[in-house]
């Protein structure tokens, strides 16, 4: 069943700006994915709705919406800086290695791939790549883990 507003002037297909606090309560509290994507998207795309979805959320009932809808919004609102480095986290733990060990198959230190892992050095893209090329050769190809679950 689709979202629906009581009491308000307003429809869920009405832009996210002219919902307020009510309608924003209601998408969080009975709403659904797609509502919260738009309650999302909108704020990136109107940051001053920040501060009504702000009140929203601390009236809402639901609390495990709420943390969703937080990690959403952290999620959508990322520097590019944070999404490089999330690739590189993600590529590192698909190496399988210590960090010992991926650093010297990339020909670097072991603290100096600690301080692109933790952030504090931003690495060049040839060093991404070349993670999640040595990633890509232990991943466990699509087809291969549909048989390894057959056999479960």
């Amino acid at each position: 069943m689709p979202l629906r507003f009581r009491n308000l002037d307003v429809t869920p297909d009405d832009p996210v700006a002219l919902w307020g606090f009510e309608g924003m309560l209601a998408a969080i509290d009975r709403g659904y994915s797609k509502d919260w994507r738009k309650l999302v998207d909108a704020v990136v795309a109107e940051p001053t709705l920040r501060r009504v979805l702000d009140e929203a959320r601390d009236a809402a009932e639901s609390r495990s919406t709420v943390a969703l809808l937080d990690e959403m919004l952290s999620h959508a609102l990322r520097t590019p800086a944070q999404i490089a480095l999330d690739q590189l986290q993600d590529a590192f733990r698909g190496t399988r290695m210590t960090q010992g060990e991926l650093a010297a198959e990339l020909g670097t230190s072991r603290t100096r791939l600690n301080s692109y892992l933790t952030g504090k050095v931003t690495p060049s893209m040839d060093v991404l790549v070349a993670v999640e090329q040595i990633a890509d050769r232990y991943r466990v190809p699509a087809r291969s883990k549909n048989l390894i679950l057959e056999w479960a």
